[in-house]
């Protein structure tokens, strides 16, 4: 497959959106590119251009038909079938190599439509969606996808002298970065995912340092919730080599309730991909909300600590760690992989050391003893006599996935 035989898919309602999707489509061809377009509105279609998928096809990519939509008359049903039969059919198109890119307009379902039916496209390939709604918060149904958002500032509801140029500068947006080569990238040893916190930093940039040293790529995500779901969906598109998950605190504020949750898949992409990971507990000790009154009732009298005016942390407690613990063992131990659970003695954070507002060693000692209580057989859990922050402690977790990875690379070898 040549690019050449690659297209720009251009997805939307054209029952009441065609005016514009003919503006987009007119401009998209006058650049020079090759269209393809995938019609989502289940009250028609037009016949301002060819329609090359139409509704019909994506209903059925759903389970359902379009005849069914429309006599249940269930907007919010529609919508959500629309958005999962699009994210299947392009599936296919990218399976196939034809998506260049991918382009979406609309109000607030055609939007979530567009959005719902690009989490089918792998990082990397352009994805753009003009939108009434751009302004919101839209982060769950970005996901943990590389999608540009575009306010439309007016409705899109036909062309006019504001949306027009708008959609000139969506398809010369779309159409450039569709256009952008992919440079050859530097060989490396491997390519290493690693998570971090502000907490963690200094950990962090360490093990970046060392492993950098040994000619290996790392890749760090922040642990605020997306940054957790999208290390978590790049392992599973088989982005990394091995993992160094120095911060798992996502997996507490999952268990309480925090504004961090990366879900429950958390801690589970890199057992799926059979690839090395070492794990440490770092910043276990705290869940993360926003504005202190926004500390849900049940825990404003426990102990809370302001790490920023919009950053609020509680430290977790001898039974949220021994959740902790057994969640982390147990999300670890179907791993065919080699792992390693790194135990840092002295502290799991910046403000959990010696001194620090959250340093409670015994409330460690609990989440440490659960590790090792569930972790199976296989997982190699060690206890080391230092900070997480420390270098030397660093320098033990680069060790430790190196011996890893080169165990990982001998198995393998062998089979």
């Amino acid at each position: 497959m040549t690019a050449s035989d690659q297209s720009i898919i251009v997805l939307g309602c054209f029952d009441t959106k065609g005016e514009v999707f003919a503006w987009l489509r007119e401009c998209l061809l006058a650049q020079g590119e090759r269209v393809l377009t995938i019609n989502t509105g289940v009250l028609g279609t037009t016949d301002r251009f060819p329609v090359d998928i139409e509704a019909e096809a994506v209903a059925e990519a759903a389970g359902v038909t379009l005849t069914e939509l429309r006599t249940r008359r269930d907007r919010g049903q529609a919508v959500d079938c629309m958005g999962r039969g699009a994210a299947r059919v392009l599936s296919r198109l990218v399976e196939a190599g034809k998506v260049k890119a991918a382009i979406g307009m609309g109000g607030g379902g055609g939007t979530y439509i567009a959005l719902a039916a690009m989490q089918a496209v792998p990082l990397g390939i352009p994805k753009l969606c003009l939108s009434t709604v751009a302004a919101k918060d839209l982060s769950r149904q970005v996901g943990d996808k590389d999608i540009t958002l575009m306010p439309s500032v007016v409705d899109v509801a036909g062309l006019n002298s504001i949306i027009g140029p708008l959609v000139q500068q969506a398809a010369a947006a779309i159409g450039a970065m569709a256009g952008v080569a992919r440079t050859a990238t530097t060989a490396t040893a491997g390519s290493i995912a690693i998570s971090m916190f502000g907490n963690t930093t200094a950990c962090v940039d360490a093990c970046t340092e060392l492993l950098t040293r040994q000619g290996y790529e790392v890749l760090a995500f922040h642990a605020t919730g997306v940054g957790g779901k999208t290390m978590e969906a790049l392992i599973r598109e088989g982005c990394f080599d091995a993992v160094l998950d120095v911060t798992t605190t996502e997996l507490a504020d999952d268990l309480c309730g925090g504004i961090c949750s990366a879900g429950p898949e958390r801690l589970t992409a890199a057992a799926r991909m059979e690839i090395p990971q070492v794990v440490v507990p770092g910043c276990l000790d705290m869940v993360n909300f926003a504005h202190p009154d926004t500390v849900p009732a049940p825990y404003r009298h426990r102990e809370l600590y302001r790490w920023a005016p919009d950053v609020t942390l509680m430290r977790t407690n001898a039974e949220e760690n021994r959740q902790l613990g057994e969640q982390l063992a147990q999300k670890l131990n179907p791993s065919v992989a080699p792992v390693a659970v790194l135990l840092p003695l002295k502290g799991i954070s910046q403000i959990d050391a010696e001194g620090g507002v959250f340093y409670r060693p015994e409330i460690n000692r609990v989440l440490f003893d659960t590790i090792q209580t569930h972790a199976a057989e296989h997982i190699g859990v060690r206890e080391v006599a230092a900070h997480i922050n420390d270098r030397a402690f660093a320098d033990v977790l680069v060790q430790t996935l190196l011996d890893l990875i080169q165990k990982d690379k001998i198995t393998k070898a062998g089979t």
